[in-house]
């Protein structure tokens, strides 16, 4: 076993081209080591993560301390530390209880055909120009359009959410920001409750049945449960059911398009879709991390780790681990057995995964079908976004084939901003050959 380097070593930009590289050099030195410079124990092994996220010793509250943390974070810690990804048990299942009645595979199920619709509605619009950011045009705007849709917000407030949710995500997923940053994410965060406040309280606009506003709202007014409590979760489910999904978007077209093979292979076998996307996710996960602090001394696969420890847990690496994924570096649609880590494992296992699983499935089916020709723009390379935690692309420019005049001419093309209904052609439900898995957003 050689020495492992730092795991802050990921956060340059050359090696976030080569992150798994980078991950099979810290396994193959060990799996599990002491990093000085993160002051953290750092687990890539898939056995050591999969252990670890289950373990009742390692305690997932992130900031156990507000008062140590720097004071111009403090307002969005004191918000994080009410949300049941950094609560533990009992808390953690008392909050999840209420959120995932929205989550469960038959309320997604209703999703499926406003999925198909905003989809088709953006890939219209940019058919005919030949050329689109994947990330700018698609992956960023359909996620926050559908938990939107979840959360029952009016399409004239999301603007705001989306921009306030920004800041938010980059200090959720990168601790070494500067004191201004961390200030403005948490005004962000502020700003995010005061609107949620408004929106349940609203009593000019009742909420829509069956959405989670209707289901929070009724919690806020015929129980004593916080409030404030209940919003801090709607601002989570936000953030992270619209960040990991637009990464997972970005991430898996780049790897259909960096592995063209794979992409025929979907065209012609598309009942390979499911096992497709969950190999993308294990390919390239949207959560690398999570983290987890020691309640005691405890030994894990056979270290001690000291009361108060930061244990931080690589998915990314794990899902990379030869020991559980033969070849790992290559995609295989047809893999064997193993289960990935991109949705977290245990107690806090991706409540959003249904949702996540249904949206990339819809997207993907659309993109292998609709955009013939498609293919990187060789004169804008990716690029990737500076974090630890998140894995996904700021930019991702791709070119195909516009199609003829007289081709698809019953289809009409409209701007992505008006993705709240209105006419388009929506592909029939059942047309993607995927059902929602096992629902538990990244780890809640």
């Amino acid at each position: 076993m050689g020495t492992p380097t730092s795991l802050l070593r990921a956060f340059r930009p050359q090696v976030q081209e080569r992150l798994y590289d980078f991950y099979e050099e810290l396994r193959s030195a060990d799996d599990f080591f002491w990093d000085r410079t993160l002051s953290a124990w750092i687990a890539t092994g898939h056995a050591v993560v999969s252990k670890a996220a289950s373990d009742p010793g390692l305690s997932s509250v992130r900031y156990p301390d507000i008062e140590a943390v720097p004071e111009e974070l403090r307002p969005l810690a004191r918000v994080l530390s009410r949300q049941m990804l950094y609560s533990d048990a009992p808390d953690h299942a008392r909050l999840r209880a209420l959120i995932s009645r929205a989550f469960t595979p038959r309320a997604v199920e209703t999703l499926r055909g406003r999925i198909f619709e905003a989809v088709d509605r953006i890939i219209t619009h940019a058919a005919p120009t030949g050329r689109m950011d994947i990330v700018a045009d698609l992956a960023r705007p359909l996620p926050l359009t559908i938990i939107c849709d979840l959360l029952d917000v009016p399409q004239q407030d999301r603007p705001a959410l989306a921009a306030w949710s920004e800041p938010i995500a980059e200090a959720i997923g990168n601790s070494r920001l500067d004191a201004d940053r961390n200030r403005e994410a948490s005004q962000s965060m502020t700003d995010m409750l005061a609107y949620f406040r408004e929106l349940l309280t609203r009593h000019d606009a009742p909420p829509a049945p069956h959405t989670l506003r209707a289901l929070v709202s009724a919690q806020a007014e015929n129980t004593d449960q916080d409030l404030d409590e209940l919003l801090a979760n709607c601002a989570l489910l936000l953030i992270a059911g619209h960040e990991t999904t637009t990464h997972f978007i970005g991430n898996a077209t780049l790897a259909l398009l960096r592995h063209p093979h794979a992409a025929d292979q979907l065209r012609s076998r598309p009942d390979l879709m499911p096992a497709a996307v969950e190999e993308l996710l294990r390919y390239d996960a949207p959560v690398q991390l999570m983290l987890r602090r020691a309640r005691h001394d405890l030994d894990v696969a056979g270290r001690t780790i000291a009361e108060g420890q930061t244990v931080l847990l690589v998915c990314g690496a794990a899902n990379r681990d030869p020991a559980v994924f033969p070849d790992p570096h290559v995609l295989d649609f047809e893999r064997p057995g193993g289960r990935h880590m991109a949705f977290g494992h245990g107690p806090h296992f991706c409540l959003g995964a249904a949702l996540a699983r249904l949206e990339g499935a819809i997207v993907l089916e659309a993109l292998l079908t609709r955009l013939p020709g498609l293919r990187l723009d060789s004169t804008a390379p990716p690029q990737w976004q500076r974090s630890l935690n998140f894995r996904g692309l700021t930019r991702l420019d791709v070119a195909f084939t516009p199609p003829s005049d007289d081709h698809d001419s019953g289809t009409r093309a409209m701007p992505t901003d008006g993705l709240q209904g209105g006419p388009g052609r929506v592909t029939p439900a059942g047309a993607c050959p995927v059902a929602p898995g096992p629902g538990g957003v990244a780890g809640v």
